[in-house]
């Protein structure tokens, strides 16, 4: 592969997050129960709403897909980096690093889309309720599911494919933990003007799709609820959004942060932090978010235990 297209980087060298010695069982150790928990979480949630019939609704249907999705981007990312603390030399040959970039953008751009998705299912329950198991039905929301990863696909193989045609032949220490776009198209020694157009126009589609659907659903949701005349109707309505609304902000806070600050040598520092938030942090909170703030399953949970004690 390194012959396909000209580079004399046969591998790369991962800067990690730090380079103190005394950090690295430390960092090891936190980030080890971290994906133990993502692990648990998402595995348990997909597992839960399998078995509980009541569950077996859109929602729960793309909550299921969002922890598929969120279990398989932070296994893209963490054993790398665990194994990278406990090893002198971090390295990663170039065919496991474009790899590694192609399943991150797969599973980060559906992430992006799912969330999108998502809010469409409050938006028809509340706006349009007697319309939801129409509008709503299992195949729409397989092919809306399908939509998903497909737009990850179609992202993932634009921009592997255009990394392809990259020369690296210079430095080949990447100031990042794990292989991502910007942190390689600084090693390049060739243009890397395709790439940045394809990464600009991607980028663009890939954050407005889902945040204008996001902002237009809770848009109509908002003036929907305000025109609810009991109290308690609108606070129903403002929970079943709340667990979703939460899930956003930090998934497209900590992207944000990670893509939208000046590009430079502090900022590549920083931006290591903040990228831990959506390649780490949030596979590990969605599960706690939907679980801990969503009394379903809160209740298929205990159903479960109970058949479980008492078989």
């Amino acid at each position: 592969m390194a012959a396909g297209n000209h580079s004399t980087v046969t591998e790369f060298i991962l800067a990690g997050l730090t380079d103190k010695p005394e950090l690295q069982l430390p960092l090891f150790l936190f980030f080890l129960g971290a994906y133990v928990v993502t692990v648990v979480g998402n595995l348990g949630m997909i597992t839960l709403i399998g078995l509980s019939s009541h569950l077996h609704t859109p929602m729960y249907y793309f909550l299921s897909s969002l922890s598929f999705i969120d279990l398989c981007y932070s296994t893209v990312i963490t054993p790398k980096m665990l194994v990278n603390f406990v090893t002198e030399k971090n390295s990663i040959s170039y065919p496991e690093c474009l790899t590694q970039l192609y399943f991150f953008i797969f599973f980060i751009v559906s992430e992006c889309h799912m969330l999108g998705v998502m809010a469409y299912d409050p938006y028809v329950a509340i706006c349009n309720p007697l319309l939801y198991k129409v509008t709503m039905s299992y195949p729409v929301c397989s092919r809306l599911v399908v939509e998903v990863y497909m737009m990850g696909l179609i992202s993932a193989t634009a921009h592997t494919g255009c990394m392809l045609r990259v020369v690296f032949c210079k430095a080949k220490i990447i100031n990042h933990y794990f292989c991502d776009v910007l942190p390689l198209l600084e090693l390049s020694c060739s243009s890397t003007y395709i790439n940045v157009v394809v990464l600009l126009c991607f980028s663009a589609f890939n954050t407005l799709a889902p945040t204008l659907t996001v902002l237009g659903s809770y848009a109509s949701i908002i003036a929907s609820i305000l025109r609810i005349s009991s109290t308690e109707g609108r606070s129903k309505a403002f929970r079943t959004c709340s667990s979703h609304i939460l899930a956003v902000t930090i998934f497209y806070g900590s992207a944000a942060f990670m893509y939208l600050q000046p590009s430079n040598v502090s900022s590549m520092d920083q931006s290591k932090v903040s990228s831990l938030f959506y390649t780490i942090i949030v596979p590990m909170l969605n599960p706690l978010i939907y679980s801990l703030r969503n009394k379903d399953v809160k209740v298929a949970l205990n159903k479960i235990i109970e058949k479980r004690l008492f078989c």
